[in-house]
């Protein structure tokens, strides 16, 4: 694992933007601390929130992709200095070294992609709000009220505390989906499909 720490600095200066709340998506409950979709939304972006490095081409070219529809007014020499930032082992985003030629190949697949089609993305239910001042204790213990008060679990919901526990820093086993979601460990095993098994040993390998 990489031991440079990540420089934001570098892309606050430039003015970049990385996160961005649900734009149309409207919350069920909304307060000061966070904001709860009970269907689940697919249009929060924020990127670099976890402390875990960019490990594969993929996941870099799914970040600078995001960046680029986040950041519409990037021109394509404003991009490119973007993504080599990014790409800079030194800076903390990546894990890896990368051969330039390659950074600019994926560069311009990402620059050719349609703005209008937001990128792929993960389902969240429960949104934390910047500087809402709530440790990851009360987090989870949120997240768990939130989405565990419905008798019925939905693959839906086992995906969404996985990706909690994950920006939160902690492993993601099924005991621990159980306790969030208030139910037994049998019910979390039933529901679990073959995507969100790997999707949970490749969270727990980014950590």
């Amino acid at each position: 694992m990489s031991s440079f720490q990540r420089n934001l600095e570098l892309l606050n200066r430039r003015r970049i933007i990385y996160r961005r709340e649900p734009i149309d998506d409207v919350p069920d409950i909304e307060n000061s601390k966070y904001m709860f979709f009970e269907n689940g939304t697919y249009q929060c972006y924020d990127l670099f929130k976890s402390t875990a490095k960019i490990t594969t081409y993929k996941s870099l070219k799914w970040h600078l992709l995001v960046v680029w529809y986040l950041n519409p007014l990037l021109d394509q020499d404003s991009f490119m200095e973007i993504a080599e930032i990014i790409a800079k082992k030194e800076h903390g985003f990546v894990s890896f070294n990368m051969h330039p030629e390659l950074l600019r190949k994926i560069v311009y697949d990402v620059s050719m992609c349609d703005l209008d089609q937001p990128p792929k993305n993960k389902l969240r239910k429960v949104i934390f709000k910047l500087h809402c001042g709530l440790v990851k204790e009360e987090k989870l213990r949120i997240v768990g009220q939130l989405i565990g008060r419905s008798n019925k679990i939905h693959p839906d919901d086992i995906y969404a505390c996985m990706i909690d526990l994950h920006d939160l820093r902690e492993k993601i086993t099924i005991r621990r989906l159980s306790e969030l979601l208030g139910v037994s460990s049998r019910t979390v095993h039933r529901h679990m499909c073959v995507e969100l098994k790997r999707e949970k040993e490749l969270l727990n390998k980014e950590l």
